[in-house]
């Protein structure tokens, strides 16, 4: 078996390659993208970083190529399809930056109180001594705002504890329970705005919209600092050096921007309240050890055992049962994405019924492809691997049940998500050739097509509702690609699920909401 380390790696990883029998390993760093093409049908297994773009040409000559390993956590440098596709498993090492990034934020925060960054500047560049220029602010008794109690929140809550600050945290996913054991009360995001005297943001990026827009900024506590090493996305960058010159945020340490590298005549590099590192969250020595280390042990642990951790693809299936399953697995993927925007508070439990001809195939996989599309939106890194440990984790309930019987279709996949507010129920099925349709809600019955912005709204069945809904969209330039009604005589009620073009603006689902005989409406990203 051969191995070939196409980026620069740490040592320690390279030796634990050499050390194994029975494996042969290069490194020939800095190919040109033609080279590598030349050189990879010799290779069993790649191991990149962010440097070597690992791209559809590249895999379509890498005959014999089984595993691609990612020294760190983002692969946006590998063709995820292609290599799926192909039967390639792709690895990343997503635990290898946690506690780096974490002491990173801390630090960001520490340089913002204290102001070291332009006090440092002051004495060195302009040879100036004015102390009383960087008055700072103690973070003893201050409220620590954190958004986002995954992996890397956790740990800045843990060390943020180590200062006597007031933790409060907003994760829609993460259970009040779960957060109490680790000293943080959960609250609402409106409510850790108006509480924090320092936010630090560990969110994925959720939707088309920044997570702290214009909006958002403008009802912070006066004076809260803003920290961000997750994703440059999740700030309005305009907005946010307005909210610096109206008085409402005192300073913001970025360590990620919205387009990087950062260009040279952005405008946060001439606000002084705002301190600028260039995206050094994972780099230590420690952690390019560590995800060096880690993925090379994961490389050797599928190469000579099979054994997979940390996929971020499909995993190995044979030819013949991809074929069969390959349209369910993108439609269960789809219903666990849809059903995790429509219901609130933390998932109990999960039942996924299959009926008819789909009940005998492989349908373990399909079931990871609903908890993978559930668990998406609220933290990063979930693949077909983790995600069932990842739910177990987080105390929800799976129930997997199977029935041949066929009734209304040859084979549907029933997926009904419970929370302590309630239940939603979602039956999707696939029509024709690979069409993904959904074609129950709750108890209502359509067939609706799939797509990535839906607006799913409950109404009362009454004349008229359809054509106001059409004035609101049409009047926010919001253009329907198709629109699909479920309604149900005895009750007087209706479900309509409503393909568009781009996604709607806060205003716009306010106006949906308040259109008379509304009851509901949600605003669906997938």
């Amino acid at each position: 078996m051969k191995i070939l380390v196409s980026d620069n790696l740490s040592k320690l990883g390279v030796e634990i390659l050499q050390k194994e029998s029975g494996i042969e390993v290069d490194v020939n760093t800095g190919l040109p993208k033609e080279e590598l093409i030349k050189i990879i049908p010799e290779y069993d297994g790649l191991i990149v970083r962010s440097a070597t773009k690992v791209t559809a040409d590249v895999i379509a000559a890498a005959k014999n190529l089984k595993v691609v390993g990612r020294a760190g956590v983002g692969v946006d440098n590998i063709d995820l399809e292609a290599a799926g596709k192909k039967g390639i498993i792709v690895m990343n090492a997503p635990d290898g930056n946690m506690i780096t990034t974490a002491e990173h934020a801390i630090a960001l925060m520490l340089s913002m109180s204290r102001n070291i960054p332009q006090a440092n500047a002051s004495v060195k560049q302009d040879k100036k001594w004015t102390p009383k220029t960087f008055m700072g602010v103690e973070l003893y008794g201050k409220t620590m705002g954190i958004i986002g109690l995954g992996r890397i929140g956790s740990v800045v809550a843990e060390r943020a504890k180590g200062f006597a600050m007031k933790l409060v945290a907003y994760d829609p996913f993460v259970s009040k329970e779960q957060a109490e054991k680790i000293g943080v009360e959960i609250v609402e995001l409106q409510d850790l705005l108006q509480r924090a005297d320092f936010i630090s943001l560990h969110s994925p990026k959720v939707g088309d919209k920044p997570l702290l827009g214009k909006k958002e900024l403008n009802s912070v506590k006066p004076g809260v600092r803003i920290i961000n090493c997750a994703r440059g996305e999740l700030i309005d960058e305009e907005a946010l050096i307005q909210a610096i010159k109206d008085g409402k945020v005192a300073q913001a340490a970025l360590d990620v921007y919205t387009k990087e590298p950062i260009n040279p005549d952005s405008p946060l590099l001439d606000v002084p309240e705002i301190i600028c590192t260039p995206h050094l969250g994972a780099s230590t020595g420690e952690a390019q050890d560590k995800v060096a280390i880690a993925i090379c042990d994961q490389l050797i642990d599928f190469l000579k055992y099979g054994t997979i951790r940390n996929a971020v693809n499909m995993p190995s299936i044979d030819e013949e049962t991809l074929k069969q399953i390959k349209p369910y697995l993108d439609l269960g993927s789809d219903l666990g994405q849809l059903a995790s925007q429509l219901v609130e508070g933390p998932i109990i439990q999960v039942k996924v019924q299959y009926n008819g001809e789909v009940s005998n195939l492989n349908v373990q996989p399909i079931t990871i492809c609903v908890l993978k599309g559930l668990l998406t939106r609220s933290m990063e890194g979930i693949n077909m691997v983790n995600a069932p440990f990842i739910a177990k984790e987080r105390g929800i309930e799976v129930q997997e049940m199977k029935s041949n019987e066929i009734k209304d279709y040859t084979s549907t996949i029933q997926v009904r998500v419970t929370t302590k507010q309630g239940a939603r129920d979602i039956t999707g099925s696939i029509f024709g050739k690979g069409d993904p349709r959904i074609v129950k809600f709750d108890e209502f019955y359509f067939e609706a097509v799939i797509s990535k912005h839906m607006l799913i709204l409950s109404n009362k069945d009454v004349p008229g509702v359809i054509g106001k809904l059409g004035n609101v969209l049409g009047k926010n330039n919001i253009n329907i690609a198709g629109f699909h009604l479920g309604r149900l005589e005895k009750t007087g009620n209706a479900v309509a699920v409503i393909n568009i073009d781009s996604p709607p603006t806060s205003e716009t689902l306010r106006e949906l909401r308040e259109t008379p005989n509304v009851v509901e409406v949600y605003s669906v990203i997938l």
